[in-house]
């Protein structure tokens, strides 16, 4: 059975629909219901476009995977915002191919109303409770936030030659240098090569969020032995979204899937965070089983059988 199946196996009928509770409440109140939000006379989608473009303009396509866009739909709303002189549309001189939205005078004029109207919405929704009751509203919305945002974040098998995986991989051994006393050497570690994270041999896991990479896990298979984790990594800014642990369950639940039966990893001391995880998560310190010069802590973990 798969981590999809799994989780949506685990989710009952009352989460779901508190969750769609949630949802009315929240599109009615914030405007999203209306055919023009703030009153600008556009729906929320374009307004929202304009407001996520950079001022020196925006890649339409990476514009398109941040917003989780329709490709149609967005070609509307882009002809919406041309029609009204607040973006234009050019060719990127770099790839004629990629086309870039930049906001006008007149648009970047039209995101600054966009910015106050914004800050108008919030303060009427605060405005009628008390103090205490706007604490909490706003506590409750910055962890609301925080689990939306994890529940953003995808994960897929990938290529380790691919352009994503080596800049996860290359983040990662720079993460380490900096985190280790002696910092981390590639070269003097053992190895682990694009062809050992490539099926069957092993596999990279590569998660994103709003289209660009922010984590990795790997699994390096051995036959009859044991297999091993290697490369857990979270990227900085997707730190405290419970990205590491979910990337551990999985590798996990992939390792289990292919009949692994016990699974081993070591680490640095500097890794404080990761040997909490591991103990959290069930993992036990054994005795070192190789001669991996920047580890100080071997783990093992007995999967058992597939569920």
């Amino acid at each position: 059975m798969t981590t999809e199946a799994r989780t949506a196996e685990a989710v009952d009928a009352g989460q779901v629909a508190r969750v769609r509770s949630f949802n009315r409440v929240v599109t009615q109140r914030v405007g999203a219901l209306h055919d023009e939000y703030l009153a600008r006379g556009r729906p929320l989608g374009a307004s929202r476009l304009l407001w996520e473009l950079a001022d020196d303009g925006s890649d339409l396509r990476d514009l398109r995977t941040r917003l989780d866009l329709d490709a149609g739909y967005c070609s509307r709303l882009v002809r919406m915002l041309e029609d009204e002189g607040l973006v234009a549309v050019v060719a990127d001189p770099a790839d004629r191919r990629r086309r870039v939205l930049t906001p006008t005078a007149a648009g970047r004029a039209e995101r600054e109303v966009l910015d106050t109207g914004s800050d108008d919405l919030a303060r009427d929704l605060l405005t009628p409770l008390d103090p205490a009751q706007r604490e909490r509203l706003a506590t409750a919305m910055a962890s609301v936030e925080r689990l939306l945002t994890s529940s953003l974040v995808s994960t897929a098998v990938e290529d380790p030659d691919s352009e994503d995986a080596r800049w996860c991989l290359a983040s990662y051994y720079a993460d380490l240098d900096t985190r280790f006393p002696r910092g981390f050497d590639v070269a003097a570690a053992l190895p682990t090569t694009p062809e050992q994270l490539t099926p069957p041999d092993g596999l990279l896991l590569v998660a994103r969020l709003r289209g660009r990479p922010v984590g990795c896990g790997a699994l390096k298979f051995h036959g009859e032995d044991p297999a091993e984790l290697k490369r857990l990594w979270v990227a900085p800014d997707a730190r405290g979204l419970g990205l590491g642990r979910r990337l551990l369950r999985e590798l996990e639940d992939r390792a289990r899937a292919a009949g692994v039966a016990r699974l081993l990893l070591d680490t640095n001391a500097a890794l404080v965070e990761a040997i909490a995880l591991y103990r959290a998560t069930g993992w036990v310190e054994v005795s070192a089983f190789n001669d991996e010069p920047h580890a100080d802590h071997w783990f093992a973990k007995d999967l058992g059988p597939t569920p």
